[in-house]
């Protein structure tokens, strides 16, 4: 079976390569560690040589290197040597990512593991740094955080569906993004990989364990947590009786947060494939609930639901004003020409509503393939 393999990136790699018997090199520790959490555009000059230079090692310690000493020199290669039991050539057909910190120096070492493991034949290796991720606040870390349960979100499911076996490789990177990955990790991978410490390091391989959300106790707020995410900044009595450990407070608006976005990615197909929530600011006509109760279809279903959240959370946001849909470019609102008061929005390529707006609100008409909606609007 092919892997897709989720490989998290620390910088140890980079650090190993000072010359701490160097008088010159005896600052060079320090001085990554004082800027561990800055971007390119931040570091200072100085730290940006000391990074190239050090990058320059590694890529040649590599290379020039039997298979003992790259595990040695790399925890992340570690993990993925022990995975083909030290023989690379085994995953020339897997997926491979490399996790990185938005930071100089986490990007940086994720460059030489993805450029050594291409050499080796594993040309399907990419990095994915989440926009702000890293330890300079928690605020940072969360927003970090955050993006990666979207990736993830939006990268395993298609890879599971194409059978792919999804492996965390957690041996490398920082301790707390190893503890909310191990976490996220059951519910998204089939393994997590860590390793034993010593010459012979042995794989040791966590199975994914049988945990489900348990869909009753979220059931009830479906209609919150579909406007929370598709952006909306609720109030604390909207979302009354919500998990508190599914929601963050911004700006004096509850927001999901990350666990509640996890949480959320595991139920919203079974909740939005049900029966039409009643969103705010909308009104559904009897053709638009048949259109709805003929669409059979777990996706389709769940996509026009969080189509129809949107749009409930925009014509909040304007005062009932439909000029907001227009400016929205996935929505593509729009009238139609020659047929009244008539408009439709698209919901994916090739399906449309229409609907009427009145006095604030939305009255929605049909929903369906683009060419059927558009000859009986």
């Amino acid at each position: 079976m092919r892997r897709a393999i989720i490989s998290t990136i620390g910088t140890s790699l980079l650090t190993n390569q000072i010359n701490r018997a160097n008088p010159d090199e005896k600052d060079w520790y320090s001085h990554l560690r004082d800027t561990a959490n800055l971007s390119e555009s931040k570091t200072p000059e100085n730290i940006q040589e000391i990074i190239a230079t050090l990058k320059q090692r590694a890529d040649e310690q590599l290379a020039g290197a039997k298979i003992p000493q790259i595990r040695r020199a790399s925890a992340e290669l570690n993990g993925i040597y022990g995975i083909y039991q030290e023989d690379l050539s085994q995953g020339k057909e897997d997926i491979h990512f490399l996790v990185a910190t938005d930071t100089i120096q986490g990007k940086t070492t994720a460059e030489i593991v993805k450029d050594f493991l291409r050499k080796q034949g594993l040309n399907n290796t990419s990095i994915y740094s989440p926009s702000g991720l890293s330890t300079a606040s928690t605020a940072a870390f969360s927003l970090g955080i955050d993006a990666l349960i979207v990736w993830l979100q939006n990268t395993i499911p298609p890879l599971k569906e194409n059978k792919y076996k999804i492996c965390f490789n957690l041996v490398g990177s920082f301790k707390s993004l190893q503890g909310y990955l191990n976490t996220i990790g059951m519910f998204y991978a089939d393994e997590i990989i860590y390793i034993f410490e010593g010459e012979k390091s042995e794989l040791i391989t966590i199975p994914r364990l049988p945990i489900a959300v348990d869909i009753s106790v979220i059931k009830p707020y479906a209609l919150p947590l579909a406007l929370l995410d598709a952006g909306a900044g609720l109030s604390v009595s909207e979302t009354q009786g919500i998990p508190e450990t599914m929601l963050a407070e911004i700006d004096d608006k509850m927001t999901l947060s990350t666990w509640g976005q996890l949480i959320w990615n595991q139920c919203k197909n079974d909740l939005l494939s049900q029966d039409l929530l009643p969103f705010p600011g909308l009104e559904y006509q009897d053709s638009f609930k048949a259109d709805y109760n003929k669409e059979r279809e777990e996706q389709p279903r769940v996509k026009l639901q969080e189509t129809l959240a949107k749009v409930s959370y925009l014509l909040k946001e304007s005062n009932g004003d439909v000029s907001i849909l227009k400016k929205h470019g996935g929505l593509q609102y729009d009238k139609y020409t020659n047929m009244g008061n008539i408009d439709h929005f698209r919901v994916t390529q090739g399906v449309r509503v229409s609907c009427r707006s009145d006095q604030g609100k939305l009255i929605l008409y049909r929903y369906g393939k683009e060419e059927e909606v558009n000859r009986n609007p």
